[in-house]
């Protein structure tokens, strides 16, 4: 009697192939992998991913990634620390193109357009790798057909930890989707802790001073006008979330949309 073949998990991550790697630091790098045809997610959401399990190990380990790629590419990209120590990205850190990284199979997350309400000005504050999500959602079509005006604000400590995003947002005038959408609708804002730079501190401290408004030249926030998405460190979402409720914005989520949502699963 032949024992029957064991039925494949349909839960199981799919095998996806590295197509393309890029490092802009010694802590900041990015990836691209296959899309499977059917794997469908929302722009802004994020995916649990790792690499094939080890001798050693029972299970792969995986992590929440937020996916950096528009919902409408043939390709899944990502936007990664590297953490020496890490017991996935010190792994992770080393992939080529050509390598296997492990993709899981149902998208969520908070930070998508369906969890705001309609409204005239979309703030999307990120602070390092933060800035995944929303390298998604500005290369999405939907999101300046709902918002007169986005913007996007990075931190880091140092200006080479700026470089993904600024050579991101430089390509999005060529981009085939959003390049005529655009306009001037797109307002991308730098500042930098560690080093001097023309716009300098933190984002609670440019809400708290209202250089963020003075730079940007939009009035502070108002829960009529104005929805907000908050991705960064956990210290850093509680801080923003703090100040933002301070303007009078209720939290959101996909049951309850409402004038702001922070990243709830978010690998900093």
């Amino acid at each position: 009697m032949t024992a029957l073949n064991p039925k494949p998990n349909p839960n199981a991550p799919t095998e996806e192939t590295v197509l393309n790697v890029e490092h802009y630091t010694d802590r900041l790098f990015s990836f691209e992998i296959s899309r499977p045809p059917s794997f469908r997610f929302r722009s802004g959401e994020f995916i649990m991913i790792g690499l094939p399990k080890r001798e050693t190990e029972k299970r792969p380990i995986m992590r929440a990634y937020s996916i950096a790629s528009p919902a409408w590419d043939e390709k899944i990209e990502f936007f990664s620390i590297k953490v020496p120590d890490g017991p996935l990205t010190s792994r992770l850190q080393k992939i080529e193109k050509g390598d296997t990284v492990l993709l899981g199979r149902k998208p969520v997350g908070t930070l998508v357009l369906d969890a705001l309400l309609p409204g005239k000005r979309l703030y999307m504050f990120s602070t390092g790798t933060g800035i995944a999500p929303f390298a998604s959602l500005i290369r999405d079509p939907e999101t300046y057909e709902r918002f007169d005006q986005v913007i996007l604000t990075h931190t880091c400590r140092q200006k080479a930890e700026l470089s993904y995003g600024l050579r991101l947002v430089e390509s999005l005038k060529d981009d085939p989707l959003v390049g005529d959408m655009i306009g001037d609708k797109l307002l991308h804002v730098t500042s930098l802790t560690r080093e001097e730079y023309p716009l300098k501190g933190r984002i609670t401290t440019l809400l708290e001073t209202g250089a963020l408004f003075e730079n940007s030249g939009t009035p502070p926030l108002n829960p009529k006008e104005d929805r907000v998405m908050i991705c960064g460190s956990m210290d850093m979402i509680n801080d923003t979330k703090a100040l933002v409720e301070g303007f009078g914005l209720t939290e959101g989520s996909n049951s309850s949309p409402a004038e702001f949502v922070v990243e709830k699963s978010f690998v900093g």
